[in-house]
């Protein structure tokens, strides 16, 4: 069973394994909250991980060691896993989603595992895995739906309250539900009055809708750029504590992701993955009811794929009014593109993309279209602009 006590034995073992995050306060990314990052970004392998991987193998007899684990993961629990093993001199056989990020396929690789990339997403690597620990009797090492694994993740709850005192809320990442079940039964333990509210990806909401629905439900598909909480169906344990524990689960977009990934990077100068950055996300868009409080996002982890991260940014910099596309209906005589960019130029604007195209069938003949792309500060700036461009004769067009 899952007590107290097990997840202080786990914080012993972990101590000398994994690190103590520290607590950064960035209150500019939700104005009125006092607001905490917990950074697990910056944890051993870049993700909170690695805790319950550990604990849970130490856990295991000599006997089960010695056939060796396996384990399934969209990327962070097999760096995990792969770096415990390689410390314990264990073998280990990690099923991963063929559309893992390459970084951490690659990642765990490094720590001496062997890789099997499955096609499909997290819940096909799991069933490969069961496969695997049948026909090659591994000991399967789940990598949230079990005790220790989960006292292992309730380990950052121990530290919180240790660094923080006065905890009002802390807002937690959700995909198969082993971190936020290890934090809210510890801090419910230690103090019943602190919040504890879950964040999934609203394409890939899997708790919300089972606990909505009152029982356990597979989503037929799930679609995030979060990839490590892309789980179909949560855990029966990680569900029956998330159903005591957990006060509020809500769900925000890629777009919000995006933006809080771009913001985290600006602002506390922090890399996080998209699972990593749906808390803030929740924060930033006012998913919560946060005035006033004192609150901590759990930034679950940090290993984005670079590959990515530049489409990323750019959707977070639209989804925060950074930029904008604008189509403008001109005539075709000289000196229009001279004014749109005078006028946008006034305003402190910056052009970085035109494109000029004529107009089509059924539009004045001497008509044409000009698509341009602009680094803006905000979204009354962009309004701004477009106020300006109408006001001196200009058609934009939706």
């Amino acid at each position: 069973m899952l007590t107290i006590d097990n997840v202080y034995r786990a914080y012993n073992v972990l101590k000398t394994v994994a690190k103590k995050t520290d607590v950064i306060y960035a209150p500019t990314l939700c104005p009125g909250t006092e607001l905490y990052l917990k950074t697990e970004n910056l944890q051993v392998t870049g993700s909170f991980k690695v805790r319950g991987a550990y604990y849970k193998m130490s856990r295991l007899s000599d006997e089960e060691k010695s056939r060796g684990v396996v384990a399934c993961s969209a990327g962070n629990h097999a760096q995990g896993v792969a770096l415990a093993a390689q410390k314990s001199g264990i073998k280990a056989v990690i099923c991963l989603p063929d559309g893992a990020p390459i970084s951490k396929v690659e990642a765990t690789k490094s720590y001496g595992a062997e890789v099997c990339l499955v096609e499909g997403v997290y819940d096909d690597a799991y069933q490969k895995a069961l496969a695997l620990r049948d026909e090659q009797g591994y000991t399967f090492l789940h990598p949230f739906d079990d005790e220790d694994v989960i006292a292992g993740q309730g380990t950052i709850a121990l530290e919180l309250v240790e660094q923080l005192a006065d905890i009002d809320a802390v807002i937690v990442p959700i995909g198969g539900g082993g971190l936020i079940s290890g934090i809210a039964y510890t801090l419910k333990t230690i103090n019943p009055k602190i919040k504890v509210y879950g964040v999934e990806a609203a394409g890939a909401a899997s708790m919300k809708n089972a606990l909505s629905h009152g029982g356990l439900e597979e989503l037929s598909s799930v679609s995030t750029i979060a990839d490590g909480i892309a789980v179909k169906k949560p855990g029966t344990l990680t569900y029956e504590i998330c159903n005591q524990y957990v006060d509020e689960i809500v769900t925000v977009t890629d777009d919000e992701i995006s933006a809080a990934i771009l913001a985290l990077m600006e602002k506390p100068k922090l890399v996080t993955e998209g699972a990593g950055a749906v808390a803030v996300a929740a924060a930033m868009f006012g998913k919560l009811d946060l005035k006033g409080k004192k609150a901590v996002c759990v930034l679950s982890g940090g290993n984005i794929d670079v590959t990515i991260l530049s489409r990323v940014i750019k959707r977070g910099l639209l989804m925060s009014g950074r930029s904008c596309q604008l189509m403008i209906e001109l005539m075709d005589k000289p000196g229009q593109l001279k004014n749109v960019s005078r006028i946008i130029a006034d305003l402190g604007g910056n052009v970085t993309s035109v494109h000029h195209e004529r107009a089509n069938e059924g539009s004045d003949v001497n008509g044409c279209y000009l698509r341009i792309v602009l680094e803006t500060r905000n979204f009354e700036h962009i309004e701004e602009i477009k106020k300006a461009l109408r006001d001196f004769g200009f058609k934009l067009l939706d």
